[in-house]
Formats: C-alpha cells, sequence, structure tokens
C-alpha cells in the first residue's frame, strides 16, 4: 500500500469514482487503505474502499494483485468483526475465480488463506475455504487429494451440526465418487445431503445444485424418466435466478427424452417460452443430435458429434450417454441390413451404412464376439458369413431337469428311510 494515504473518508471513495481511467481510480484506493486511522467510520470506508477495489481489479484481470490485496489487509482483519472478515475473503476468492485460467492460482490462493485461518484459529471461514479448495481439487482432476480434503472436514462440520455447510460438503462428496465412477457412494452422499438440507432452508441455487446431480445419478442408472423430472426442477430453480447453469439442466432435459426415444418432444422444448431465453449451440447440438436419431442416421449422428464437439465430446455426462446410443443405433443398423444375406462384403455394408469400412469391420467383429449374431469375417476376401442360428436341441435341457428331479426323489427316500431306521 502507498505511504502517501488518503483519509478513509466518503471524499475520498468519490473522488476513486470520479476518476477516469481505472488504474487512477486502484491507486486512490489503496492509498486510502493504507489510512492508519482504526475510528468505526475510517473502518467502514475501508470495507467499501476494498469492496470497490475488487471489483475493479477483477475487471482488469488483475487476479496476482486480487492475490497480494488479501496478504495486505491481514493487519485490517484484525480490527474488524470475524463475520465481516470471512465475508470480504470469500468475495476476493470469488473474484478471482471470475477471471478467466485462474485455477491454480485459486488452488494455491485457498491454501495460503487455509494455514491462515488455522493460525488465527477463524475455522468458520477456514472450513468454508477448505470446501472451495476441495472443489477447485476435483475440478482439477485432483481427486485422491479432494477426497483426503473432505473426509476430514466432513467429521469436522458434523460435530458442529453446521447444516448449511454440510449440505454443500456432502453434495460435493457424491460428485467426487460420481467422477470416480463410485456410484454407490456418490448416491450414499447425495442422500447426506437431502438429509441435511430438509432439516433448514436451502437457498434456490443449493436445491437446483442437488436436484441436478440427482438427475445426473439417475440418469446413470438409465432411469431417464426420473432423472428428467429431477432436471426439470433443477432448470426452474436456476432459470428462476438467471443462473448460467439453467442451460445445462435444459440440454440434460433434451437429453433424456432423446434416451428414451422421444426425441420429436426436443423441437417441442426448445421452441416453449423457457427454451427461447437459452437458445444457442448446447440446444443446437441436442436438437442435430434428435434429428439424427429420429431419422436414425448414423452419419447425420456422426456429423452432429463433429460439428459440436464442444457441447457433445467435452461434456462429460451427455458424451458417456450419446456413446451407449451411438453404439445401439451401430448395431441396429447393421443387424437390420445384414439380415438378407448369408455372405456379404464389408465394402458393400459400408457403403449402405455410410461409415469407413475399418470401422464397420471393427463393430461386426465385436457384435460377434458379444454372440449378438452367429457368423466370421473372412478378411482375406473381405466378406462377412453369417451363420443360421443354432437350434439348440430339446433332448439336453429335459435330460437335465429329468436327472435333477431323480436326485430330488433320491433325497427324500433317503431322508424317509434315515427315519425309519432311527
Amino acid at each position: 500500500m502507498s505511504s502517501s494515504f488518503l483519509p478513509a473518508t466518503t471524499e475520498s471513495i468519490a473522488q476513486a469514482l470520479e476518476a477516469k481511467d481505472p488504474s487512477e481510480a486502484i491507486s486512490i484506493l489503496y492509498r486510502v487503505l493504507g489510512d492508519p486511522s482504526s475510528s468505526p467510520e475510517a473502518l467502514r470506508m475501508k470495507e467499501q474502499a476494498i469492496t470497490n477495489l475488487t471489483d475493479l481489479l477483477r475487471q482488469e484481470n488483475r487476479a496476482e494483485d486480487l492475490r497480494s490485496l488479501l496478504t495486505q489487509l491481514r493487519p485490517f482483519f484484525s480490527l474488524i468483526p470475524k463475520a465481516k472478515t470471512a465475508k470480504i475473503v470469500r468475495g476476493i476468492i470469488d473474484s478471482v475465480a471470475k477471471i478467466p485460467g485462474t485455477s491454480e492460482l485459486q488452488i494455491s490462493l485457498c491454501k495460503e488463506m487455509v494455514q491462515w485461518t488455522r493460525d488465527e484459529k477463524r475455522t468458520f471461514l477456514r472450513q468454508r475455504i477448505e470446501a472451495r479448495l476441495a472443489t477447485l481439487l476435483m475440478e482439477s482432476k485432483e481427486y485422491s487429494q479432494a477426497l483426503t480434503l473432505l473426509n476430514g472436514l466432513i467429521k469436522e462440520v458434523r460435530r458442529l451440526d453446521d447444516k448449511l455447510l454440510l449440505v454443500d460438503i456432502d453434495l460435493l462428496e457424491s460428485k467426487l465418487h460420481f467422477s470416480l465412477r463410485n456410484l454407490p457412494k456418490a448416491k450414499a452422499a447425495l442422500t447426506a445431503a437431502r438429509t441435511a438440507a430438509n432439516a433448514i432452508y436451502v437457498p434456490p441455487a443449493q436445491q437446483g445444485a442437488i436436484d441436478l446431480q440427482s438427475g445426473i445419478l439417475h440418469a446413470e442408472e438409465k432411469d431417464y424418466k426420473t432423472a428428467y423430472s429431477y432436471f426439470f426442477e433443477a432448470f426452474e430453480s436456476f432459470n428462476a435466478l438467471e443462473d448460467p447453469k439453467a442451460v445445462f439442466s435444459l440440454k440434460y432435459m433434451l437429453l433424456c427424452k432423446i434416451m428414451v426415444s422421444q426425441a420429436d418432444d426436443v423441437a417441442g422444448i426448445i421452441s416453449s417460452k423457457a427454451g427461447l431465453q437459452y437458445l444457442g449451440p448446447d440446444l443446437d447440438a441436442m436438437k442435430a443430435v434428435a434429428d439424427a436419431h429420429s431419422k436414425r442416421s448414423l452419419k447425420l449422428f456422426e456429423t452432429a458429434l463433429r460439428d459440436y464437439k464442444a457441447q457433445l465430446e467435452e461434456d462429460p455426462i451427455v458424451h458417456r450417454h450419446l456413446s451407449s446410443l451411438y453404439d445401439t443405433l451401430l448395431e441396429q443398423n447393421l443387424c437390420r441390413l445384414i439380415e438378407p444375406f448369408s455372405r456379404v462384403e464389408i465394402a458393400h455394408i459400408a457403403e449402405l451404412i455410410e461409415l469407413p469400412i475399418d470401422h464397420v469391420e471393427r463393430k461386426m467383429s465385436q457384435m460377434i464376439l458379444d454372440k449378438k449374431f452367429a457368423g466370421t469375417l473372412d478378411q482375406g476376401a473381405g466378406c462377412l458369413v453369417i451363420f443360421d442360428d443354432p437350434k439348440t436341441d430339446a433332448i439336453y435341457p429335459a435330460t437335465l431337469e429329468t436327472i435333477s428331479n431323480v436326485g430330488k426323489v433320491v433325497d427324500s427316500l433317503f431322508g424317509r428311510s434315515a427315519k425309519i431306521m432311527a
């Protein structure tokens, strides 16, 4: 902070607001924070200066300056109540999060602040920063670190019975276990979050996040109708708050419709009053997939995946379900095409289905191994040879059943003779 300070008054704050450019305003606000006065009025003005300075630094994308600001403010934090300190610290961390490409900086900043809160014995603030750190570690795919941090934090928060924080942590644990493909633990953590949420008032954004996670877990279990209802609830919560997560809820709603073969409903949902607000690449991607599914066209499906790679391939939830849908659609199409033949060139099937020969050959070999149909690939001639379905001889199961029944009779007779002998 500058040595030539300005007095922490409303005039100094107004001077910063009237500054011609942001760098001048930032300089004035730093000088206001340098005022050594600790009167109640001066402290109140400094709090206002911190809020204004944080906003300006965020607008200028000066993440490192926000980090150093937190360090510079530590003496000031000892002069104000702990609740106000917590509000300022979390506000600055939130501002850093809004600057793109600062994931590593956010993690190191949170670690610094966790250490400071431990030294200062600020338990309430430390727990919230640790929860934020666990979220950042999960987003950076540092799953083991995030899980270790959460395990200790959950025990501590349960002991203190801080229900609101517990909902956040249980929900985060559910997301973490889902990322690790541990569905039973993800469901157990979500149930714990719902139980804690039922005991208190939960803000709409948090309730929306719970519904969104519930929908994701139900979709993973192929229960798409229940998942759709949860995504709809999440969409309504986020839509009312004008939260950007609303578009993801809507996208997953459309995914559920496609997965239950109701792709025709997708256009209606997109053209509804709520859907029209979120028109963009995400909804266009789902519409393209719905059209491909309605027409049973693998070529259109692949075109959609290629044109909307960011919206479909890079979204892990959508990608997982669409991969399953693509495989099913490909298998159905191949079975329908080879049905009239006993021997057919692979190139001919590839031409009919409009896919590369190596792709079709690989899929057919997989289907033969999975016993989706009886046949063999003659790679020398480039042909697929289809066998008639072998008819199972009924004599073998009938013989096994007879032997089983005779065994039961013998056991029964043995039991009776043992009673008579006794």
